[in-house]
């Protein structure tokens, strides 16, 4: 499927990331896809929505070998969803708040650590920083993490996230962007909605991360039967809301 209006980053290797944004006022709220997700998304849409009908700046883009973006799935790694939410950023003009979403949320608390300045609050939804190391290679299936580390890759049928490979490549670079071993110094107000009933990013993980966020206000918003997409009627209006309370800080 072709989305209209579509916008294109060029990055340095030639790869191009697909993005859609919204004129409007004050900082730019830019949605950060999960694992496997595109900008097409229940929340994504329902922030866009939200835009629209409140005067914000919007924008949403798809990762590297994601939705619309170009890329091959076995060269994606943290790193590089990281250097591309950057180079997004210095596109931009003004203060941004990233809404990160499960692996987005990961991307985005990296990307505030690189560009502090820019950053006027960060919106989390079961963020899922160091899943990697903490959550996707625990879980595997023994004969999975058995390929993986014999072949380089495996591949992987699941249902919403299709068939893919995971490769060695991704949770060896991945150790390099971990967050939770450390203190997390970011200054801008931080606002964490997760589901109380996730059972791909439980609630401990996002606790664990309230303890290790340092240097300004951090809000934890725990939902209540809240499971890992918070895509209800009601857990949309909250993220609408809680984007548009940072908004006016």
């Amino acid at each position: 499927m072709t989305i209209p209006n579509i916008e294109r980053l060029t990055r340095p290797d030639g790869e191009t990331l697909a993005c859609k944004r919204i004129a409007g006022s004050g900082a730019t709220v830019v949605w950060i896809g999960g694992f496997r997700s595109d900008m097409e998304g229940t929340k994504a849409l329902a922030l866009e929505a939200a835009a629209r009908e409140r005067g914000w700046s919007f924008l949403r883009y798809d990762h590297f070998a994601h939705g619309q973006s170009s890329g091959e799935w076995r060269q994606a790694t943290i790193g590089r969803w990281r250097e591309d939410a950057i180079a997004l950023i210095d596109s931009l003009d003004g203060p941004v708040i990233p809404v990160g979403s499960s692996m987005g949320g990961w991307v985005a608390l990296l990307l505030a650590l690189a560009r502090p300045e820019r950053m006027h609050g960060l919106v989390l939804v079961n963020p899922a920083q160091d899943f990697t190391e903490r959550l996707m290679w625990p879980s595997l299936p023994d004969h999975v993490r058995q390929a993986i580390l014999r072949d380089g890759e495996a591949l992987m049928v699941e249902e919403g996230l299709g068939e893919y490979v995971l490769t060695a490549r991704m949770f060896e670079e991945a150790r390099n962007w971990l967050m939770l071993d450390r203190p997390i110094p970011i200054g801008a107000p931080v606002h964490i909605l997760q589901g109380r009933a996730d059972q791909t990013v439980p609630e401990a993980h996002a606790l664990a991360l309230v303890g290790r966020l340092t240097g300004g206000d951090v809000r934890l918003d725990l939902v209540e039967a809240g499971d890992h997409r918070l895509s209800t009627p009601r857990d949309l209006a909250r993220l609408v809301e809680a984007v548009e309370r940072l908004r006016s800080l």
